[in-house]
């Protein structure tokens, strides 16, 4: 029974130990390293800033300005990022700095401050050795000679830029070409077109329902097809006869827009049979016999021609016939 207790104990401890060590893995993790912490002076090397952490996380890098410990100069900086191969929730972002100095000595990079949601989290700090150019004091010095004057003619001068030449010329052709052209060119006709004439809206819904009728849908079992061309056709003629938003209403308030128009009520009621069957079909899988599918193409011609704007005649007067 003790073996047993103990053998449980020590499974528990591996288990708190597992989690502990997994979650302090997650935690973000920052470090500071050098590529070289000897160069000579005017060389160049890498300081590398790195912060691993979780995606969701938020980590805010310290802000290096363009000297470090007032003798080390930042040349350049990049930034990239790597994902963890393994776990694509964990991230890995890099600040690269180029440095470089110019005077001689041993320098501290100090240690960097990385800001995260549960505190600051520091890098350790870093040496730099900058040692000076060994010089050959067994030569002897000598003076700096006179600058040598050199004749640069026109020829030295166009053979160094001749590229600039030949684009000047080639410009200036090339302009001189545009505008002998655009001299030169045929005048264009310009033609003006009569006005199409406008077909009245009734005319325009007759004849599209001339064309659903010969399509024969609902003698093709396309009954719903049928419907819904049939309304369609209604409702783009109400749109140009009335100025009401028809393709965009119900059946409802298609009839509340006609409500103060004037329209008789059997035009009402034509329309009216012909958008409910329609909505039957379309929404409630209605199958009306083929009598109630003649009859609403009826009711839709009836409608047409009964609604169509009256043409009146111009009225004549009395002093305009002599």
């Amino acid at each position: 029974m003790i073996k047993r207790f103990t053998k449980y104990i020590l499974l528990l401890n591996l288990l708190l130990t597992g989690f502990a060590y997994q979650s302090h893995a997650q935690d973000p993790q920052v470090d500071a390293k050098i590529d070289r912490i000897v160069i000579k002076i005017g060389e160049q090397t890498q300081l590398h800033l790195t912060a691993r952490f979780k995606v969701k996380d938020k980590v805010d890098f310290p802000v290096i300005t363009d000297t470090i410990s007032g003798k080390i100069q930042v040349v350049s900086s990049k930034a990239d990022t790597v994902f963890d191969k393994q776990d694509v929730s964990i991230q890995t972002i890099r600040h690269n700095y180029t440095i470089t100095s110019f005077d001689s000595g041993d320098y501290e990079i100090p240690s960097y401050a990385f800001h995260t949601a549960g505190g600051d989290l520091k890098t350790r700090s870093l040496s730099l050795q900058v040692s000076p150019v060994a010089v050959d004091t067994t030569k002897a010095f000598y003076d700096i000679k006179q600058p040598l004057t050199i004749k640069y003619s026109f020829w030295d001068w166009l053979r160094d830029n001749w590229q600039w030449v030949v684009g000047i010329l080639a410009a200036l052709l090339i302009i001189g070409g545009i505008i002998y052209y655009l001299l030169k060119r045929p005048k264009k006709v310009v033609v003006i077109e009569p006005p199409k004439p406008i077909i009245p809206p009734h005319v325009i819904a007759l004849q599209k329902l001339a064309e659903l009728r010969d399509k024969k849908l609902w003698q093709q079992e396309q009954i719903k097809q049928y419907h819904i061309e049939l309304s369609d056709v209604l409702r783009e003629y109400l749109e140009s006869r009335y100025a009401i938003k028809a393709h965009e209403q119900t059946s409802d308030e298609i009839f509340a827009s006609l409500g103060h128009m004037d329209i008789a009520d059997e035009n009402r009621n034509n329309l009216r049979k012909l958008l409910v069957m329609a909505d039957l079909v379309k929404f409630a899988k209605e199958k009306p016999l083929p009598y109630e599918n003649e009859q609403s193409m009826d009711n839709a011609v009836a409608f047409v021609n009964k609604t169509q704007p009256v043409i009146q005649a111009p009225v004549i007067k009395e002093e305009d016939k002599k």
